[in-house]
Formats: C-alpha cells, structure tokens, sequence
C-alpha cells in the first residue's frame, strides 16, 4: 500500500501539490489522471523521493519514506518511464539484469531471470544480445517494463509508459501489461493524460485538478457513474454512458446462429447459404475472417472481397464489446465468438440495447 498523507509541494509561491491524502490499494494499479499542471508526475515522483515534498508523508506499507535510505526506497520501487530510458550501451538483457544486480542477485542468476521476462512481455529472447537502438519504440518499452519487474519490487511506478508509441502498439502493451499484472499483483501507482487509458487499466483512478488537489479517486466504473462534480464528469468525458458498459459483463445474451461460409466457396454456395446481402467468412476452424457482400461474389470468396470493418467479441464480454461488435459490422449484427476463436452467434445492436434494462433490474435484485 502506498499512502498520501496531506502531501504538499511548492515552488516559492507555486503549489504543485496540495494537501493530498491518496491511498493506493496493496496488490491494486492505481491511475493519476488530470489536466497539465494537476501535479501527478510530481505526485509520483515524490513516492521514490526524486523529488521531496514540502509537508506531508508518504508510506510504503505504512513507513515513512521521509525516514528510510534514499537508495533503499528505490530498490523497492519499479520505474517504468516514457521511452524507457533504456542504457543504450547495454544489451538488452543486460538492461532488463540491471535492477537486479543493483539489488545484489548474482550475475548468473539476474541474467535467467531477464530473460524470463523477456518472454513474459512479449519479446523473443533472440534479442537478448541487440542493443536499444536495434529495437522499435514499442520494444523498447516493453523492455523497461521487464527492467523494472526483474529485482521482483513490491512497488512500481509508471509515468506516461505507453504515450511515445502507435494506437496499435499502445493497445498490445496495455494488454501484454494487464496479463502480467493479474500474474504479479504489484502495488502500482501510474500516470496517464489519456482517460481512456486509465479507465481501462485502472482499478482506482484518480482524477486531479490544476493545483495539485484530489478531486475523486474512485473505481473505474465509479467514476462514470457518479462523478464527484462537474469538473469530473467534464474531465471523463460526455459518452460517459456508452463508456461504463466496458464494466458490464454478460453471458446469457441470446444469440442467433450466424450463416457462414468458409473462405475460397464458390459463388453459388455463398448465395445458398443466406438471402441476406452480407455473409459471414470464417476459415477452417470456423474463426471470422471478415464480410463479403454476396452480390460483389465473382466465382469464389476471396480474401480482397472482405470487409474488416467488423470487430469481434468473446462470449462472456462486456456489453460495451458486444455492442461495438453490432455496430462496427456493415451487416449490423455483431460476431460472438467462443473461446477458441470460433463463431458462437450474432447479435444486434437494438438487442443488446434491450437487454439493458433487464441486466440492470438484475444487478439490483
């Protein structure tokens, strides 16, 4: 657990951080969003003591940290920055190593264990010998993530880790970070300007107005549902209700049996299969490949007549996946799949929307 207590830190007249008192959970990630100037990244920062605060406390399983070793404050805490901030004349396993043999694990030992965790965060051990430079953006940070797990921290601190990428890379290392965290349960604390981000991460966040003051720490879903004030809801944004149905799990939504046809059937077998004017492509294993308009069929389905608009989503997901899948699809009916990938159904939108009210009295009951 680490503990806020009225933190403050000013420059000359300037608070960058006022009064604060923020509890994040032990085993939890909690999120610090807010505007530019709201004090988060120095909020962090004064959790490893980079920078100090002016008045306050902050406690690492209830000690101070005003009162402990600068450098044993550190080696219990995992930090993960923008960039990474990767030793460019190091290896890459080299780099992952080197907070463990700060903390004293043998060479031999710090190295296997790197190159564990190469493999957990999705790199192959292949690189272990390139250097930084020899790796993209993404990679790179994948590899500050497996640094800052390699001296096994209760602790870790994340400032900003997956802003300086791609959305395509940014959404596997946000996945790739979940998995990892649901296997370690580290105690975090992350900073984040994207609501989104946080929303998705976050099992607390913590939205911070301009000056440093606490405005609501709340769950996730929480804090879409009952925002604290205007500040709040305008800060999370105005499709707060379409949002919250990410925190809405359902598994007993009715399907339909969805007509398919595997990719490379003739023409005349995709117009045996449905009347309707799109037609669901799957492969062998039944997994959706995309949508073909069965009037635009020349003598077989090919992979160029596929529409990928469409997205997909598990059985047993949320509300807001099953609806995105209705949506996104050009037939309007969104795919279902099992846990194998393979198609279990469809469903509409007007379905899922429907079934809200129902779920609701649910919940209450």
């Amino acid at each position: 657990m680490i503990t806020f207590q009225n933190v403050t830190k000013r420059y000359g007249d300037a608070v960058a951080v006022d009064d604060l008192n923020l509890v994040a959970p032990t085993g939890k990630l909690t999120i610090l969003v807010g505007p530019s100037g709201c004090g988060k990244t120095t909020s962090l920062r004064m959790v490893n003591r980079l920078i100090r605060p002016t008045s306050g406390d902050i406690l690492l399983d209830g000690e101070s940290t005003a009162r402990m070793d600068v450098a044993a404050v550190r080696r219990r805490i995992g930090y993960v920055i923008q960039h990474a901030g990767l030793f460019p004349h190091r290896t890459i396993v080299d780099n992952v190593a080197s907070t463990a043999r700060l903390a004293g694990v043998s060479a031999k030992v710090a190295r296997s264990r790197a190159l564990e965790l190469m493999e957990r965060v999705g790199l192959p051990t292949s690189f272990a010998s390139r250097y930084p430079w020899q790796l993209s953006g993404g990679q790179q940070q994948r590899v500050g993530v497996a640094r800052a797990l390699a001296a096994d921290p209760a602790f870790m601190l994340m400032d900003e880790p997956f802003s300086a990428v791609d959305p395509v890379v940014r959404a596997q290392l946000q996945e790739e970070f979940l998995r990892i965290q649901r296997e370690e349960g580290k105690t975090i604390v992350m900073v984040t300007h994207d609501i989104d981000e946080a929303l998705k991460l976050g099992d607390y966040v913590a939205v911070m107005r301009t000056g440093g003051r606490l405005a609501q720490l709340a769950t996730p879903e929480e804090l879409l549902t009952s925002p604290a004030d205007a500040f709040v809801a305008d800060f999370v944004g105005r499709d707060r209700g379409y949002r919250s149905l990410g925190f809405r799990s359902v598994s007993d939504l009715p399907l339909t049996a969805e007509p398919v046809v595997t990719l490379g059937a003739s023409a005349a077998e995709a117009r045996a299969v449905t009347d309707d004017d799109w037609l669901l492509v799957v492969d062998a294993e039944r997994r959706p490949l995309g949508w073909v308009e069965t009037r635009h069929v020349g003598a077989a389905v090919v992979a160029s007549d596929l529409n990928l608009a469409g997205t997909v989503a598990p059985r047993g997901g949320t509300l807001r996946q099953v609806l995105d899948a209705a949506l996104s699809a050009p037939s309007r009916r969104g795919v279902i799949v099992d846990d194998d990938g393979a198609v279990a159904g469809s469903v509409t939108a007007a379905a899922v929307v429907a079934a809200i009210p129902e779920l609701d009295a649910g919940a209450a009951a």
